[in-house]
């Protein structure tokens, strides 16, 4: 049986050199919500973690190391967190290691659980930062939505917006996917995931939403009234329409988002594939002429200006806001053309 691990703090900088620790600081801080002590919180977690796993493997590990590598589930207590993220300052304890790991959690570095006993915690290694990102040796292509195998890892993958727009872990991915499955029990068709070929596994999302006619006001209120997969209250304050409806005039791009690993790969396939799926919608209802979309996250802000959707009402709680982009325009767009973030 291995002994406890036992790292001295003092030796950081000799396992992990300032250039390589400077290099993972800076890239980590390239994230939307991402302060100078997350990101330094995060990269000591990182580092301690791949030595404890190496001690409980009971492998040898090159000092200094040069690359991090993704680590699964592995215990460390908040007594631990503390002292990593905390080592010779006077602040910091475990009530103070444990808010920074939920912050860790909700901007999407790091998962954790516990089970009653012990806390264990993965880390979800931004790609750009892996020696080897072996998911994007996987080809994906797009995909209906499958309610029945979909519903739960898209949930799970759209919670983490929804924890930075709260800045904690509350959104719960169990109520996100039996939305997700209501929806798909009205109107399907405009649900589509990126799937990948290898293991058949969702790593993007995307819901265009008929909105029945009454619900169209909704669009100009305070972009806030229009949240619902992050908000308590079981209330959806948009009403789907029904294939047919010719008094439909506007689509919802109720959620988009692809995992960071396939953004730049993927982005233009996606997108591609959700103006066939309109086209196809226009079908059902022939009188679609408004897009509508609300941004959530900032980092989508960008690729909804250059696809040349136009801001509309801020709102004044929180840092939401709407935007537009005509039907018609949005079909005539080459996306081969657009300068995509």
């Amino acid at each position: 049986m291995n002994p406890p691990f036992r790292f001295d703090l003092d030796q950081f900088d000799a396992w992990f050199p300032s250039p390589i620790y400077q290099r993972y600081l800076q890239g980590v801080m390239g994230r939307v919500g991402v302060t100078r002590r997350r990101a330094d919180c995060f990269v000591r977690l990182w580092v301690y973690l791949c030595l404890k796993q190496a001690h409980q493997q009971q492998r040898s590990l090159p000092i200094p190391l040069t690359d991090l590598t993704p680590i699964s589930w592995i215990d460390c207590s908040c007594r631990e967190a503390a002292d990593v993220f905390y080592h010779n300052q006077d602040r910091g304890g475990d009530r103070a290691a444990g808010m920074m790991l939920d912050k860790l959690v909700a901007l999407n570095l790091i998962r954790k659980q516990f089970d009653g006993n012990v806390t264990e915690i993965a880390i979800i290694p931004p790609p750009e930062l892996l020696a080897e990102t072996t998911t994007l040796t996987a080809g994906v292509e797009p995909d209906g939505f499958d309610p029945r195998c979909d519903a739960v890892p898209i949930a799970n993958l759209l919670s983490s917006n929804y924890n930075w727009l709260n800045r904690n872990a509350d959104a719960i991915p169990y109520r996100i996917a039996n939305i997700l499955r209501d929806w798909a029990a009205g109107y399907g068709s405009g649900m589509r995931v990126l799937r990948r070929q290898d293991n058949q596994n969702p790593v993007g999302f995307y819901a265009l939403y008929p909105t029945l006619r009454e619900s169209e006001i909704r669009f100009f209120a305070p972009p806030s009234q229009g949240l619902h997969l992050s908000q308590v209250s079981e209330t959806d304050p948009f009403t789907m329409a029904q294939p047919g409806d010719a008094d439909c005039r506007a689509v919802f791009v109720r959620s988009w988002m692809i995992e960071s690993a396939y953004q730049t790969p993927a982005q233009g396939l996606f997108l591609r594939d959700a103006q066939h799926t309109l086209k196809q919608m226009q079908q059902d209802f022939p009188n679609l002429m408004d897009m509508y979309t609300l941004i959530i996250h900032p980092s989508y802000a960008a690729l909804g200006t250059a696809l040349g959707f136009q801001k509309m009402s801020t709102d004044p709680k929180l840092p939401l806001y709407w935007m537009y982009q005509a039907v018609d325009r949005f079909l005539a767009l080459d996306i081969s053309q657009t300068l995509i973030p």
